[in-house]
C-alpha cells in the first residue's frame, strides 16, 4: 500500500510520515489491499490543535477518519482506532447480510423528484457493477443510496433504501 501524507499550513517531519506508515500497515491483517492502493493522509492546523484526516479506498468501500487533537501522535493512534472499528463493522455487515436475501427484498419503483436547492455538490466515480453488489456497497458505507453503472444494461442507476423496507432502483434513461 502506498501512503501520501500532505501537510497544510505546517510541515510534516519524516519521522511522522514513517510513524503514520507503520501504524497504517495494520490494514494488511484485516483485508486484502493491492499494492496500487493509495492511502491519503492530510495533516493540518485546526486552531491550536492538529487535524488528521485519513482516507483509504478498499475493494469493500472507503475507510475514513478525522481526528482533532493537540498531539499528532495521539491523533494518529485515535485515527487508527477509528479505522479498525470501521473494518470490524464492515466485516460484521458482510457476514450478516447475504446477497440472496438482499435480492429478494429488491423492488423497482418510480420516485417523484423533489425540487430543492443543492447545498453541496459532490462528484463521485461511477463504477460498473450489478444491483446486488451496489446494495452491498450501500450497506457497507451505511448510506441510504448508492450510485452505480448497471453491468447488464450499462445505465447509470441509483439504489436506495425504502421507508417501508426493502430497496428500490432509479435508472437514468
Amino acid at each position: 500500500m502506498k501512503i501520501k501524507v500532505h501537510g497544510k499550513d505546517l510541515t510534516v517531519s519524516q519521522d511522522m510520515v514513517e510513524r503514520i506508515a507503520y501504524k497504517l500497515s495494520f490494514l494488511d491483517k484485516y483485508i486484502l489491499i493491492d499494492d496500487e492502493t493509495t492511502a491519503q493522509v492530510i495533516v493540518k492546523k485546526h486552531g491550536n490543535n492538529i487535524k488528521l484526516e485519513v482516507t483509504v479506498p478498499t475493494k469493500v468501500g472507503y475507510l475514513r477518519s478525522e481526528v482533532i487533537d493537540k498531539d499528532i501522535r495521539n491523533a494518529i493512534d485515535d485515527s487508527i482506532d477509528k479505522l479498525e472499528d470501521q473494518l470490524r463493522r464492515q466485516k460484521t455487515r458482510l457476514s450478516r447480510r447475504h446477497k440472496e436475501k438482499l435480492a429478494k427484498n429488491f423492488i423497482s419503483e418510480d420516485v417523484e423528484e423533489e425540487k430543492t436547492v443543492p447545498v453541496r455538490v459532490k462528484r463521485v466515480p461511477v463504477e460498473e457493477m450489478d444491483v446486488e453488489e451496489a446494495i452491498m456497497q450501500m450497506e457497507l458505507l451505511d448510506h441510504s443510496f448508492f450510485i452505480f453503472k448497471d453491468y447488464s444494461s450499462g445505465v447509470i442507476s441509483v439504489v436506495y433504501k425504502r421507508e417501508e423496507g426493502g430497496y428500490g432502483v432509479i435508472e437514468a434513461v
